[in-house]
């Protein structure tokens, strides 16, 4: 099954973006991709839970611009049209990163005469997995990322001055919110010295549950406020250094509680770290 699902995996297609991705968007573009008509661009393969996911999430919470679902095949062509954008995932690598590590992003850009697709410009974009992770690892999540992203445009859309390379940065200024809430992890995305209930509650004092990725999809279907999860994005056992993403985000609001990222080695494995617990921490007491 596994040989199968990764033999699948090599049949979707991809879109291999690099350093574009850190392009920042102008109060200009951010006023035309309101004017925009949305195109949600599906992978070619039939059988894709991504396809079925990210069709269930737009149709229930897509409501920042008109929309319209089109298959890969037709994206290149209707990437050159200034009144469309576009929802899609790419595999991204960064310029300065050494390593040339993959990453699957989920991407929100505009059209227009660009060269290539490459060139499209991002509004706003998150990292979905280390690329060649099986979809299964975040499809469930998809529902939640499409109603921050819309979330997002509109935060940065009444306050441009807060984009920069870091923008996310800003939402850890919600740490404090999480006082009340219960925080779910997997324990496969938790560090050692902090894999258990036990450890966790050494070092962090609100209430913690350690759960299957099932009961995660279960708090996200059902819109549980009081939930919030941890999104990590790593290289799930690849020893090279590589950037792991740490998103802490509401289940019921999809908002974001928490974003930080470190380069995986020595003491800093692929996984969510005592020393994010200690920020949490510091932040609701």
């Amino acid at each position: 099954m596994k040989k199968y699902a990764a033999f699948i995996l090599f049949l979707i297609p991809f879109i291999p973006l690099n350093a574009q991705r850190e392009y920042l968007p102008t109060p200009e573009d951010l006023e035309l991709f309101y004017r925009t008509k949305t195109y949600i661009v599906l992978n070619d393969n039939p059988i894709s839970d991504y396809n079925f996911e990210i069709e269930d999430a737009v149709k229930k919470y897509w409501n920042i611009t008109g929309y319209e679902f089109i298959p890969f095949s037709e994206f290149e062509e209707k990437s050159a049209d200034p009144g469309a954008s576009f929802l899609y995932t790419a595999a991204v690598s960064f310029e300065k990163d050494r390593s040339q590590t993959r990453y699957l992003f989920l991407c929100l850009s505009l059209g227009g005469n660009h060269e290539n697709i490459d060139a499209l410009k991002d509004v706003a974009n998150l990292p979905l997995s280390y690329y060649g992770v099986d979809e299964d690892s975040y499809s469930y999540k998809l529902g939640t990322m499409v109603r921050f992203l819309q979330d997002h445009v509109r935060f940065i859309s009444g306050n441009p001055d807060m984009v920069t390379q870091n923008v996310y940065k800003h939402y850890n200024d919600n740490m404090q919110d999480i006082r009340g809430k219960t925080l779910y992890f997997v324990e496969d995305e938790l560090a050692r010295d902090v894999s258990s209930e036990a450890r966790i509650r050494g070092v962090f004092p609100g209430a913690v549950k350690i759960v299957e990725r099932d009961q995660i999809k279960e708090m996200i279907m059902n819109g549980d406020e009081n939930a919030v999860f941890l999104h990590k994005v790593g290289p799930e056992g690849n020893r090279m250094e590589s950037r792991v993403y740490k998103i802490l985000i509401g289940a019921g609001d999809a908002k974001f509680y928490y974003f930080d990222y470190h380069t995986n080695g020595g003491d800093k494995p692929d996984a969510l770290l005592e020393s994010d617990f200690k920020k949490l921490a510091k932040a609701v007491h």
